[in-house]
């Protein structure tokens, strides 16, 4: 699993002191966090092989939950930490094994000007007997400088989602859901 980020924005941060759960940093944080939001256009995923059908999925992925905490006080620079949880599933046209999907965080200040963005594997098994697999991630240490103690959390949000293929995007902004066969 992923524990640090790269990046003057993405610091990793070594002091004991400075070290905590998310439990402890929901309880402890003095002011407001960063929003966190799941991207919609980018929150899941179809893969295909061939057509746009039912029968052609080989893999499919889906962002379920996206949790932060933080922590800063005075004029320090915000701590946050960012639990993932994503399900991906196996098509008819999926095989078995390792498969790595990417997905990326992002640091945004509330006008939606990007920060800092980094991506991140999500490596899952598929075998016959698992054809859904749920990946949990924790991005423990995203540090965002702030440039006084009157910036507040709220003026940063944190944006999560999937790396997606052109084709991949379009499908998702075109609002296509898959037609199920109709049972005989």
């Amino acid at each position: 699993m992923n524990k640090a980020l790269a990046g003057a924005l993405f610091a990793a941060l070594t002091a004991v002191s400075a070290c905590s759960s998310s439990r402890e940093a929901k309880q402890k944080n003095p002011a407001p966090c960063p929003n966190i939001v799941v991207l919609a256009d980018a929150a899941r995923f179809v893969q295909f092989d061939g057509e746009e059908t039912v029968e052609n999925v080989a893999y499919s992925g889906e962002i379920t939950n996206a949790v932060i905490a933080c922590r800063y006080v005075g004029a320090d620079p915000i701590e946050v930490e960012v639990d993932l949880t994503m399900a991906f599933g196996k098509g008819p046209k999926g095989d078995n094994g390792q498969r790595a999907f990417s997905y990326f965080v992002a640091v945004a200040r509330r006008d939606l000007e990007v920060i800092a963005k980094e991506e991140f594997p999500a490596p899952v098994e598929f075998t016959d007997k698992r054809r859904v697999v749920v990946f949990e991630d924790e991005i423990d240490r995203i540090t965002i400088p702030r440039a006084g103690e009157n910036t507040s959390g709220t003026n940063f949000e944190i944006i999560v989602g999937f790396k997606l293929t052109p084709e991949q995007a379009i499908f998702n902004r075109s609002g296509k859901s898959l037609k199920f066969p109709r049972l005989q």
